[in-house]
């Protein structure tokens, strides 16, 4: 078990930045910045991993449309393994995102895909023989498999508006951690006291976890706790934050560090990324996190 793996769509982000508003219907304004990057997802927390120095693989959806052709380069340049499969529908997403002073504004696309038997054999044994294994909602077969030989599963939501336990009942069961944030939280429990949530989620997961975006994130190993962001990195996009959280709480797991050192990686990984514009231009690369890891150990209560 020498590499972590994830199985889910690419996203091409369309940003536009420096926007003083979001446009009436019927209006055009023009933004100060303008660039074209792959976004967000367990594809972006793999290549994060790969910068890290972990062997990384994605499998993933490509086709032959211009989209498909950007991300296959992009996916090129990053070091990490990746496996395509074909798509008989649009086989990736594309977001336009609009950034304020204020916040985000998101217009996404994206066909919707059936699986097979056979192709969840296929993305089974893509995912085969990995120590840790990031999950999204569409494959559980191929995650109750690896759950029994062993396989670490690390579960990201997203937020949805009709977020419950009972709709991800099944995902919650195989998961190992689970790394939802405050908003995520309160859909899920209905509350958000940090220490209420973390009660109600340690009824599902050993050791839960909550991210409290600015404030840091919480956790409870047998005591509550919390890990404080660190001060040195200021936000100029949160874009992409939660799957950078992601990237390096599984690069703790794969290197068998305890809970709090692995938030303590998620924290470092996630606040690096928020300090430039989309998923994946700033980053945390494999000679830093030690050093990182070094500074703020403090941090860990």
């Amino acid at each position: 078990m020498s590499f972590v793996a994830a199985f889910g769509k690419l996203n091409v982000d369309l940003l536009y930045s420096g926007m003083p508003r979001i446009p009436n219907e019927g209006e055009e304004i023009y933004s100060k910045d303008f660039k074209v990057c792959l976004g967000g997802g367990l594809p972006a927390t793999m290549i994060n991993c790969s910068r890290l120095g972990v062997t990384a693989k994605i499998g993933t959806f490509l086709g032959g449309d211009m989209f498909s052709q950007f991300a296959k380069a992009e996916l090129d340049k990053s070091n990490t393994k990746y496996e395509i499969f074909e798509s008989k529908n649009f086989p990736l997403n594309v977001t336009s995102a609009i950034i304020t002073e204020k916040d985000r504004t998101f217009v996404s696309y994206g066909g919707t895909e059936t699986y097979s038997d056979v192709m969840l054999e296929k993305i089974y044994k893509a995912l085969k023989g990995a120590k840790v294994v990031a999950m999204q909602e569409k494959i559980i077969p191929v995650y109750k498999q690896l759950k029994k030989e062993g396989t670490i599963l690390v579960l990201d939501t997203g937020y949805s508006d009709d977020m419950s336990f009972e709709k991800h009942k099944e995902l919650i069961e195989i998961a190992d951690y689970y790394t939802p944030n405050i908003d995520e939280t309160e859909k899920l429990t209905g509350t958000r006291d940090y220490k209420e949530a973390l009660k109600i989620l340690g009824e599902y997961f050993e050791k839960p976890v909550v991210k409290l975006g600015k404030y840091g994130c919480a956790g409870f190993d047998g005591d509550y706790f919390v890990i404080d962001n660190i001060d040195e990195f200021k936000c100029v996009d949160a874009t992409g934050a939660g799957d950078a959280f992601l990237s390096g709480f599984i690069y703790g797991l794969y290197n068998d560090f305890n809970f709090r050192k692995c938030i303590l990686a998620g924290n470092i990984t996630g606040g690096k990324c928020v300090t430039g514009v989309g998923c994946l231009t700033e980053y945390i690369n494999e000679k830093e996190i030690e050093k990182y890891l070094k500074r703020y150990e403090k941090l860990i209560p």
